[in-house]
């Protein structure tokens, strides 16, 4: 018989996948917990069990493409394939929730009367924390492409100063993202313009958290040197998913702030 080369590389056996998807449905479970009956504890432990076994599997990727050669050429088009598939699912999935706003903007339901927002509902001005916000997520839009060309031209040193300005300024929109949900007057249970408002952004500030942890991640394979100019594929795709969550604070803050007024 004759063997014939494949670009496809066998995956070991690994217990992983199982495992994470047990403490995924235990933590969406403690969630429910928390929200009916205010009890924490299984919540936090299981958030932190299903992050743990998140930065393993992670650990066990990043092994087996830097240290033991798995991911050539053909394995990082499809990686990159799968990326923007995976933005394509995410696009769709907050399609939904400005469907759901701009249905109620326009039609409000009759248990509503035709306010939109509510009477008695003190929104926040657009051109205060909000903007501020805005102007801080967006100049990540350069930072993060001047790190990646630094990069590909070996200043490896300004790639890092970047790369740490940009996660600088994400942790900082989370924080003043926490002070607005703080000063609000609405809660999530304020009609459906309440829940419309928290879903929307709590989940952006959801991905927000996780393209920070994935720039994390990069910058210390930066440091240590794991990352070549023809194989950086994880600092490409982090760019990428950064990119994404910008353009949909964009709109966010377009319908949901300042329309919205």
């Amino acid at each position: 018989m004759i063997k014939i080369n494949q670009p496809f590389f066998i995956l070991n056996l690994s217990p992983w996948p199982i495992f994470l998807s047990k403490k995924g449905f235990n933590f969406m479970m403690s969630k429910i917990m928390m929200m009916n009956f205010k009890f924490n504890y299984f919540m936090l432990k299981n958030f932190l069990l299903t992050f743990l076994t998140s930065m393993l599997w992670g650990g066990g990727v990043i092994w087996g493409s830097t240290y033991q050669g798995n991911h050539n050429f053909f394995i990082m088009k499809i990686f990159k394939f799968w990326k923007i598939f995976f933005i394509i699912l995410e696009k769709f999935f907050f399609i939904s929730f400005f469907w759901n706003f701009l249905q109620n903007f326009l039609a409000p339901p009759n248990e509503m009367g035709v306010n939109w927002p509510p009477k008695n509902l003190k929104f926040f001005n657009p051109i205060l924390i909000p903007l501020l916000n805005t102007i801080i997520f967006l100049t990540p839009s350069f930072t993060i492409p001047l790190s990646h060309f630094y990069f590909l031209n070996n200043k490896k040193k300004k790639t890092i100063m970047s790369l740490n300005l940009t996660i600088i300024l994400s942790i900082y929109f989370m924080f003043l993202q926490s002070i607005e949900y703080n000063e609000a007057t609405f809660t999530f249970s304020d009609s459906i313009f309440g829940s419309s408002f928290f879903m929307a952004t709590g989940f952006h500030g959801m991905h927000v958290m996780i393209g920070t942890m994935f720039l994390l991640v990069n910058l210390m394979r930066l440091v240590n040197m794991q990352m070549s100019y023809i194989h950086h594929i994880s600092f490409e795709l982090a760019i990428w998913y950064w990119h994404f969550i910008d353009i949909i604070w964009l709109f966010l803050y377009m319908t949901f702030y300042w329309w919205n007024n």
